[in-house]
């Protein structure tokens, strides 16, 4: 009763106009971003940080924030449906038989069918995080040092390993960030560290610089010089009157079965560190596929060719891993995809940390965030049905306009936050280094995850050492500590599985290496 109760004081503070107002924006503002080949999540709420520092209290821009995140992982279908680009890696998986839909005349259908499963999806997954996150909360409750320090190198080390086609430059992409994190002065002996004598480091690298710069800037470049390769012709819209969803009753039929299998497998793979959404989304994508196969439908080549089950679960599993990255955000303040370390971001401009102390200490902002995913959700599929004629124009803007401006936004937005013009030549230098490590095939949400949780894994680790008077052994005789510490080892052999798993079977691995994108 006291979830219900909780829940309830959430929508009387999230259906107040001006947070509801807020809600309303941060779906658009995602719905558009998601549309636009190569701009996700993360990069639209890297690009609005700077603006947060202007909220006096912080709901109203994490409810934004979120209903960014579930428009844009929405938003991405369309994109994959109507010209084949997805906007973010997790909507690849749609791609595959969407466009092929949209090219046989059936664009609507495909967006409907990704629209209601997001919605289903969407709504199942929010309500197992109502019940699930304050339990786990409490666990995470009896934490100790040794265990949050283990924790988080298993975040950062899980992520770093399934993400990029490299895991030599995986780690290396982590060893920035985690020296960017230590630069400063050292919170325990007040030591500067890695300030080169310039006063100005003295206070570190603000984090709303380094993912400013990574994201929104040197993203911005990666995409824009790709711009001659990237496909601008958009599917067209096939005519017909409003049905309930553009869906037949077939449709129905071959559609409610994906989109609880992909809710199953997007809400768990979303709370642990796997690659964010892109994993389920594909796995879904080859259960219905093999299931079809195994079921002797009528066409059972259609897969490949447009078969709708190859949107529904995809999509379905791309949102209900939203809510699932959110359980280990609030609940132990660990992100497990890019654009929640950017979510964490904005926790901490705001002084709150998230961990097992988040829903006593800000019991309203969880509450309200929670209660925000329901309406923001709801608010998706009013706007996505009768306005998909609209966001479709938004693939019409022209490109070198749409990131340039992107680029004048990101700089005034660093200059913002204390009108230096140091700081916004820091983010361009960021930002260019960020655009060589996306030529040089090197990850980005590593440096992102090692600036965040770099200076907590210290001081969780010093901390341990001080209670332990500097006993190494304290990380393997606890034994929850020792489990996750051969957890974190065991997660740089996982890339791997598909070559170990062929060895053993004496064939050809399909994939070399397990690699998931970064972007979701």
């Amino acid at each position: 009763m006291t979830v219900f109760g909780d829940l309830l004081h959430g929508f009387g503070t999230v259906l107040a106009p001006m947070n509801l107002l807020w809600a309303v924006l941060g779906v658009t503002l995602g719905m558009i971003v998601g549309i636009l080949p190569g701009i996700g999540p993360a990069l639209t709420i890297a690009l609005l940080l700077p603006i947060t520092f202007n909220f006096s209290d912080p709901i109203g821009a994490f409810i934004m924030f979120a209903g960014i995140y579930y428009g844009a992982m929405y938003g991405g279908s369309t994109t994959s449906i109507l010209i084949n680009t997805p906007g973010e890696s997790s909507s690849v998986a749609t791609a595959i038989e969407g466009h092929k839909m949209a090219l046989k005349g059936r664009a609507r259908a495909a967006l409907a069918t990704a629209a209601i499963g997001s919605f289903i999806a969407g709504t199942i997954s929010t309500v197992l995080l109502t019940f699930v996150a304050k339990p786990i909360g409490n666990l995470a409750g009896q934490f100790q040092a040794t265990d949050y320090f283990a924790i988080t190198l298993l975040a950062m080390v899980a992520v770093t390993a399934l993400v990029g086609h490299s895991l030599v430059r995986g780690l290396l992409s982590l060893t920035v960030g985690l020296f960017i994190g230590l630069i400063g002065l050292d919170g325990l002996s007040g030591a500067p560290r890695y300030t080169f004598g310039t006063l100005r480091l003295l206070d570190g690298v603000d984090v709303v610089i380094v993912i400013v710069g990574l994201f929104a800037i040197g993203e911005t470049l990666h995409v824009a010089s790709k711009l001659r390769g990237t496909p601008d012709r958009v599917a067209p819209l096939e005519k017909g009157r409003l049905r309930t969803g553009y869906l037949s009753r077939s449709d129905w039929a071959r559609s409610w079965a994906p989109w609880l299998r992909g809710t199953a497998l997007g809400f768990p793979f979303g709370a642990i560190p796997s690659g964010g959404a892109e994993v389920p989304t594909f796995l879904s994508y080859t259960i219905e596929r093999r299931r079809a196969r195994k079921a002797g439908r009528k066409h059972p080549d259609e897969f490949g060719n447009g078969a709708i089950e190859g949107v529904a679960g995809p999509e379905a599993a791309n949102n209900a891993s939203f809510s699932g990255v959110l359980v280990p955000l609030l609940t132990l303040g660990l992100p497990t995809s890019a654009t929640a370390a950017v979510m964490l971001a904005a926790f901490q401009i705001f002084n709150v940390q998230p961990g097992p102390q988040l829903f006593e200490n800000e019991g309203t902002l969880v509450w309200t965030l929670i209660a925000s995913l329901y309406v923001g959700n709801l608010i998706l599929l009013i706007m996505n049905l009768p306005l998909i004629q609209i966001w479709v124009q938004v693939l019409k803007v022209p490109r070198p306009l749409l990131y340039a401006g992107i680029l004048v936004f990101a700089c005034l937005g660093v200059y913002s936050l204390s009108g230096s013009g140091y700081e916004v030549l820091m983010a361009l230098l960021i930002g260019v280094a960020g655009f060589f490590m996306r030529k040089l095939d090197f990850p980005i949400a590593p440096v992102i995850l090692g600036v965040i949780l770099g200076p907590t894994m210290e001081e969780q680790f010093r901390r341990s050492l001080v209670i332990s008077n500097g006993d190494l052994s304290v990380f393997v005789t606890r034994p929850l500590s020792a489990i996750i510490i051969v957890l974190t080892v065991l997660a740089l052999f996982v890339p791997y599985l598909p070559r170990i798993i062929a060895k053993l079977r004496g064939t050809q691995p399909a994939r070399d290496r397990l690699t998931f994108g970064e972007d979701d």
